[in-house]
């Protein structure tokens, strides 16, 4: 890949102010792509932006969950920033409990916003990419959509089906010249493992046979490959970046 592989392009990551989001914005940024960072909290997300190598990139406050929201800060983004190349699915969060003590409300706000809000912003962007024949849509799912885990009974159920959504999305595009995947990570250092206790991070690594809880580095350099013009023959594939977790 080159330098600059995404120059003159636009590419929208949600949940692009920290963790995970954050790297990716970052490394598309280097690639020479013009960020639309996509956050709850718009103070955040407009920091996160000024931050980013490369001038022109904006934030923006969105709830991914509200579909009117989405429409309106799509709309936005394609008005200041030029139509948009790129959608990074990244927005998630979890509400984890065991199954019986799970409340509605804790399954329903992880599919709202994991699944339903994956969905608003592809669905936002589809026209236009289907009009100009190209662009990328890529889901940030997680290794639990794939092989479950207790007490992430919502959160499981919420990325596998981003993984059954990646795989239909790529169908229906792929003639438009479309392309869509998912990508898997497996343990990330990020906030939410930063809970973890040394014992369960142990136990974790055991599992893994690179030995380590990943960096969001070697998720976003991933991205930055399948987002890019030397992947143009790769859609409808769900890619576990685990090391080895998953096999």
């Amino acid at each position: 890949m080159s330098a600059r592989e995404l120059a003159d392009k636009v590419a929208i990551v949600t949940g692009g102010s920290r963790g995970i989001g954050l790297a990716i914005a970052e490394s598309l940024a280097d690639a020479g792509a013009t960020i639309a960072v996509i956050g709850r909290n718009g103070e955040r997300a407009k920091q996160a932006a000024a931050a980013l190598s490369g001038a022109g990139h904006q934030g923006y406050a969105c709830d991914v969950a509200d579909p009117f929201q989405v429409t309106d800060t799509v709309k936005a983004i394609q008005e200041g920033l030029g139509s948009v190349d790129i959608l990074i699915n990244n927005a998630g969060l979890t509400r984890d409990n065991l199954l019986m003590r799970m409340k509605d409300e804790e399954f329903d706000e992880v599919i709202a916003t994991n699944l339903k809000g994956a969905f608003n912003f592809t669905r936002a962007v589809t026209r236009s990419m289907m009009k100009k024949r190209d662009g990328v849509i890529l889901n940030i799912t997680s290794v639990v959509g794939l092989i479950g885990n207790a007490g992430q009974t919502n959160y499981a159920a919420s990325k596998a089906g981003m993984i059954g959504m990646t795989k239909s999305v790529a169908k229906e595009l792929g003639s438009r010249g479309v392309r869509c995947n998912a990508l898997a990570p497996g343990f990330i250092r990020t906030d939410m493992t930063a809970e973890l206790s040394e014992d369960q991070i142990e136990n974790l690594q055991s599992l893994i046979p690179l030995g380590r809880l990943g960096e969001t580095d070697d998720i976003s350099g991933v991205v930055r490959f399948l987002v890019s013009p030397a992947a143009r023959y790769i859609t409808g594939q769900v890619l576990a970046v685990d090391g080895g977790m998953v096999m």
